[in-house]
């Protein structure tokens, strides 16, 4: 059994689990090179890849000049190989601890004034240009930007023209943090999203020190990891948006929400029917996206209501007439789904959050008793 003690990992542990998969699934006679390029990427320090490199890549043969024979397959030691060592490392990745900052040293625990420098007012915005250069270092962003080789004569495409391209603002590239206003800097966190592709392999080109080449692609990995990575930091600076994980907006700045809430989006998001999900999912981006107003917010909540009017037979079915009425009252009543003399519309505007998350669970409710009827029927 391997001795995780020494190991922190510094990608979501479900990332990890599903490259590595790839990789042992692959059949490849490169894989082993690719294991290292993915520990590397994954692992704090060099532990964890040092630890493979100096495993056998295949049991060794008994070498015995005598011809004893060998001892029956139950006495033998298990050989670890840099194969049943890394799928174990699959199997057991969620128990992993996840690489942290240093806790604070004994001059700041004591609060020495001296000793702590204030927070910058750009720190996060310094944090973030550094995770994107990180990032454009391990490849990232070659597919977008290039990447320069000694043997190839050929002008790489202007990485600050393909940021205008996206934002229109120019010289954006290479980045200044400091030089950016707020709408620049969270434009740059959701254009950086679209661009990033992970390198799965790598090779090293030694003429003239010319060093590593990435290549074979993939944006799906490289845009879960850049998430995870970016909402790590908003999170951090106290910024209340994160770039959503799924969704019409995946990839967009949208309001936080609790855990519980983000768990119901999740939920609303599973079911297949496609116009479901498409109508649920452009409801969910409205109602969620930087900056939504009331009349955004209206329009969440008209999307969802038209579905549970399309699902009112089955709401009759399940909890029978009138309750099905009650669920209608509020935004039929209210200055919502309609607008004339006989509607309410003195109230809060923080009643629209209630009766958007009211709605979205019984969206969520609903598609949980078609299934069930289904699955019965």
């Amino acid at each position: 059994m391997i001795d995780l003690s020494n190991y922190e990992v510094v990608w979501p542990a479900d990332l990890f689990i599903a490259e590595a998969n790839h990789i042992a699934a692959s059949g490849r006679p490169d894989w082993a090179s690719r294991a290292e390029w993915l520990l590397t990427e994954a692992f704090q320090g060099s532990s964890t890849c040092s630890d493979f490199e100096n495993l056998p890549t295949a049991v060794p043969k008994a070498d015995d000049p005598w011809g004893q024979p060998e001892p029956p397959a139950w006495a033998q030691t298990p050989v670890l190989t840099q194969r049943t060592w890394f799928r174990e490392l699959i199997d057991r990745a969620k128990e992993i601890r996840h690489f942290t900052e240093p806790r604070p040293y004994w001059p700041h625990r004591q609060g020495r004034p001296t000793l702590t420098a204030p927070a910058h007012p750009d720190s996060v915005r310094l944090g973030f240009a550094r995770l994107v250069m990180e990032m454009h270092g391990n490849g990232y962003l070659v597919e977008q930007f290039g990447e320069e080789c000694v043997d190839v004569d050929e002008e790489l495409p202007d990485a600050a023209e393909v940021l205008e391209l996206r934002l229109g603002i120019a010289q954006l590239w290479p980045l200044k943090p400091q030089q950016w206003d707020e709408d620049t800097f969270f434009g740059l966190v959701e254009v950086f999203h679209d661009l990033v592709e992970r390198p799965r392999d790598r090779y090293f080109h030694p003429f003239n020190q010319c060093g590593w080449h990435h290549r074979e692609f993939h944006a799906g990995p490289a845009r879960v990891l850049y998430r995870w990575r970016v909402n790590r930091l908003l999170a951090g600076a106290g910024i209340h948006y994160r770039l959503a994980d799924e969704g019409e907006d995946q990839g967009r700045l949208v309001a936080v929400t609790d855990d519980a809430r983000a768990d119901l989006v999740h939920r609303a998001l599973a079911v297949t029917d496609p116009d479901i999900n498409q109508r649920t999912a452009h409801a969910i981006a409205l109602y969620r996206g930087r900056g939504a107003a009331v009349e955004e917010k209206r329009s969440a909540i008209i999307a969802l209501a038209g579905i549970l009017e399309q699902r009112r037979d089955l709401i009759r079915t399940e909890l029978g007439k009138p309750d099905d009425g009650a669920l209608f009252v509020i935004a039929n009543k209210f200055e919502i789904r309609h607008r004339d003399a006989s509607q309410q519309e003195d109230y809060d505007p923080a009643f629209l959050d209630w009766i958007f998350w009211w709605y979205l669970a019984t969206v969520e409710l609903t598609t949980t008793l078609a299934e069930r009827q289904q699955t019965s029927g």
